[in-house]
Parts: structure tokens; C-alpha cells; sequence
């Protein structure tokens, strides 16, 4: 089980009660998120909290002026994100990956309301499919933006560069290849960030991806662990082969070491980074959470700080 000293459980309290106290609102479950929630934590890190509040007047959700959705704040070393209960379960609904992990963090600040059973069922019932396509989503456009090596045309449109020899890219289309001039004002070269934690993010996407799709094709949709390290160790030897595990542990392994912000190039591979664009719906789509079944569970939640 992850900690955090006391000293933190004790800023993060007196930050939340800050929070309560300037937005009128009352927190039912505070959790570390980021790296600190799923074991990739560097002697650096920051402390990213996320939260679901409820306001002290529910007669707020009737007023026109209504109920603030989010709550971002910067606090130094501690970043909050927050959402009232009403978003929060819509986001559940959604199988939306940032508010499943919220459940599943095992850092917790704030435990007015235990989240066990909810946790437990939204793991019976998420629909596989928008998870594959939030992980994907998550694994292509990082190795886009801090890996490939890429133009941006004048209308944002992302262009791999093949080979460079100082006069001319050679460049990947839908099309097949062709050559812009480095002159051409339409295109920018990327300055790319090709880190040790730009990979880890990549690749833990990546394998989600790929883990959950393998796993239902196999009949079972198995949720990958939250913690990196305990998915590696029981539950990918089942799809990648050693040489992949090996090579994300070593990122793994860099990055608690303090060694994220180092350059070293791609370590994921392009055609890893991108898992497939189409899945087959009649196997990897399900209804997904229950609207009735939802509203029980918030009213726990509106019961534990009420």
C-alpha cells in the first residue's frame, strides 16, 4: 500500500478545508492521482489531489446560477482537481478513465464516504471500449507531441518525418511518402521531449490499450491494475513478451529513480504507440454503468457529508 507522510495528510487537509470553506462546499473523498496514485513517484514529485465535493446547500443545484462543475487549484506543490457529485457520476457513467482511477487510488486524504462498493461496481460494469479508446487517445497523441519526429502544417495537421538531409524531409502521408522542402513555410518542425516519463507515459498507455483488448478477445476484459509496477509483475506476462515488460520497468524504474526528465529518445516504438483505431463493438462494447444503480451509490455520498 502507497503512503505519504503525515505531515502531507496534514497540508492536504488544511488545503481541502480552504477549499470547503471558499466554495461553500463539503468534500466526501479526497485521493492522491498522478504518479503518487499509481507508483511512479520521484524524489520531485508533485502532490496531485482529486476530490468530489458537495455543495453545502443542495438547493444550489436548482438555482440558476447552479453548482460549479470543477474546482483547479494550485497550491505550491499540491495541484487539486474537484468535481461535484452530479459531474462526477456522470463521468462514472461514462466510463471515464480519470474518475474510475479516483476510486481506485489506494492514497486516500479524505474518506467521508467509502468508496469500496462503488469501486466494485464500476469494475463489473465500465464499458471496455471507451477505456481502450481514452488509452489509446492518451498513448498516440503523447508519442505525437513528445516523441515523433514531426512537421505541423499550417492547419495543425501532424506530419511523421521519415528522413532528413538538411534540404528536404521525406514525410508519411495517408498517401504514401513525399518530400517538403525545409524552406516550406506551411510546415514547423517539433521540438520534441523525448523523456523518460513522456515514454512511461506512452508505453503504460499503450499496454492498457493493448491488455484490455487482448483480454477481452480472450472473453474476460480484465482491468489492468492501477499500480504500473503490480501490472507488470501479474498481469502483462499474460499478453507482452519479456523483452517489452522489461523495457517498461526499466522506465518504471528511472523515473522513481529521479531520472524522468532525462532524453533518451523513443522506447516505446511508433507502431506500439499506436494500438488500432478500430475495435470490434459487438465484443468490446457493454451499456456500461446503470443510471438507477448510480443515483444509489450518490446518495450514500450525499448522505456521508450531509
Amino acid at each position: 500500500m502507497s503512503s505519504v507522510p503525515t505531515h502531507v495528510h496534514e497540508t492536504v487537509d488544511d488545503h481541502l478545508t480552504a477549499i470547503e470553506r471558499e466554495a461553500d462546499v463539503a468534500v466526501a473523498l479526497a485521493v492522491a492521482r498522478g504518479s503518487r496514485a499509481w507508483g511512479a513517484v520521484s524524489p520531485d514529485s508533485d502532490y496531485d489531489v482529486g476530490f468530489v465535493y458537495v455543495p453545502t446547500d443542495l438547493r444550489r443545484y436548482a438555482h440558476l446560477e447552479g453548482v460549479t462543475e470543477g474546482i483547479d487549484e494550485d497550491r505550491g506543490a499540491f495541484e487539486y482537481q474537484g468535481w461535484d457529485v452530479r459531474t462526477f457520476a456522470r463521468l462514472l457513467a461514462d466510463s471515464n478513465e480519470s474518475a474510475i482511477d479516483l476510486l481506485r487510488s489506494p492514497i486516500r486524504y479524505r474518506t467521508a464516504y467509502d468508496p469500496a462498493d462503488l469501486r466494485a461496481y464500476i469494475r463489473r460494469t465500465y464499458n471496455p471500449i471507451d477505456l481502450y479508446h481514452t488509452w489509446r487517445g492518451i498513448a498516440t497523441s503523447n508519442y505525437r507531441k513528445y516523441v515523433s519526429h514531426h512537421l505541423v502544417r499550417s492547419d495543425d495537421a501532424v506530419v511523421p518525418i521519415l528522413e532528413s538531409d538538411g534540404d528536404a524531409y521525406t514525410v508519411e502521408t495517408d498517401a504514401g511518402t513525399r518530400t517538403i522542402p525545409v524552406d516550406d513555410e506551411r510546415f514547423t518542425e517539433t521540438r520534441t521531449e523525448p523523456t523518460v516519463k513522456r515514454n512511461l507515459m506512452i508505453a503504460r498507455a499503450a499496454m492498457s490499450a493493448r491488455y484490455l483488448r487482448e483480454t477481452g478477445e480472450r472473453g474476460s476484459h480484465e482491468l489492468p491494475a492501477l499500480a504500473f509496477e503490480t501490472f507488470l509483475r501479474e498481469q502483462a506476462p499474460a499478453v507482452f513478451d519479456a523483452e517489452r515488460i522489461d523495457r517498461a520497468r526499466d522506465l518504471l524504474e528511472r523515473k522513481r529513480a529521479g531520472d524522468g526528465d532525462s532524453e533518451i529518445g523513443d522506447a516505446v516504438g511508433r507502431a506500439f504507440a499506436h494500438p488500432a483505431r478500430e475495435i470490434d463493438p459487438a465484443i468490446h462494447a457493454r451499456d456500461g454503468p446503470e443510471t438507477d444503480r448510480l443515483d444509489v451509490f450518490i446518495d450514500d455520498l450525499l448522505a456521508a457529508v450531509q
